[in-house]
């Protein structure tokens, strides 16, 4: 089995930035068609409106996914562009803190909504699509890959990531269901799950932050931080022919961190 994406067509959501427009990017160098999707439109147009208009395979489509009418909108703009859609992947993640004894405090289902509902409703619509062209193609075998972005916050908790982290559990358990349901359609869905990314977001969250860095570094067997193209390869593997008998795993892309006991003592 193959590698390969080229001639693909990927819709890759918060491709705006951070690891989603890296996931965008690295498709497009892999010879795929692609569709950066974000709700930022400026920052959208700033990274990939050039490219939009010079290349042939870049689109770009601004607009609020937890809207079913922009879920419409986009697989329209998709199909209008690329004629079809195989590729699907949910990389539009929030992250915000949560106040655990605060009875106001709607983070959990702010995070809920944005990062586990949004990429339900979006693979519902995309999985429709899927089945519909296989159909008119009379295609056999895999007929769509879906690739979730979540987080070893599902993991592992800390109390401020409350919200954060009950949605990256939720949207782990949703890439399995989906998994089962859509396998008889022959739409794979998986997911990968990483730490901490040497993204632009986290470089100026480490900006003259020595300390946090370096306790990242020491969680991290691999004593780093991973770049964003270690994530874009996952994403790739799980998106291409090479995984086709592969289905509702999650992929752990973290150095090692989820391997540790935090309380580093021999004894039990």
């Amino acid at each position: 089995m193959s590698f390969s994406i080229a001639g693909k067509t990927a819709v890759v959501t918060g491709a705006a930035n951070g690891v989603g427009l890296a996931i965008g990017r690295h498709f497009v160098q892999m010879g795929a068609n692609v569709v950066f999707v974000d709700m930022d439109e400026k920052a959208l147009c700033h990274e990939m409106g050039e490219a939009a208009v010079k290349e042939e395979n870049v689109r770009i489509f601004a607009g609020d996914l937890r809207k079913k009418l922009t879920i419409a909108n986009l697989l329209s703009a998709t199909i209008d562009a690329f004629e079809r859609v195989d590729i699907l992947v949910n990389a539009s993640r929030q992250v915000m803190t949560t106040d655990p004894l605060d009875p106001d405090d709607n983070s959990v289902e702010e995070l809920l909504q944005q990062n586990t509902l949004t990429a339900m409703r979006v693979s519902q619509a995309v999985a429709r699509k899927m089945i519909k062209q296989a159909q008119d193609d009379d295609a056999e075998g895999p007929i769509g890959a879906i690739v979730n972005l979540s987080s070893i916050a599902a993991r592992r908790t800390h109390p401020d990531l409350l919200a954060y982290s009950v949605s990256s559990a939720a949207l782990d358990q949703m890439t399995r269901s989906l998994a089962v349901a859509l396998a008889p359609h022959r739409i794979r869905v998986n997911a990968v799950a990483f730490g901490s990314v040497m993204s632009a977001s986290l470089k100026g969250s480490l900006k003259d932050q020595d300390e946090t860095r370096e306790a990242i570094v020491d969680s991290t067997p691999l004593q780093r931080i991973a770049n964003p193209g270690e994530v874009s390869d996952a994403v790739q593997y799980l998106a291409s022919d090479a995984s086709a008998f592969v289905t509702g795993q999650i992929i752990t892309v973290d150095g090692g961190r989820t391997l540790l006991d935090p309380a580093a003592v021999s004894a039990h």
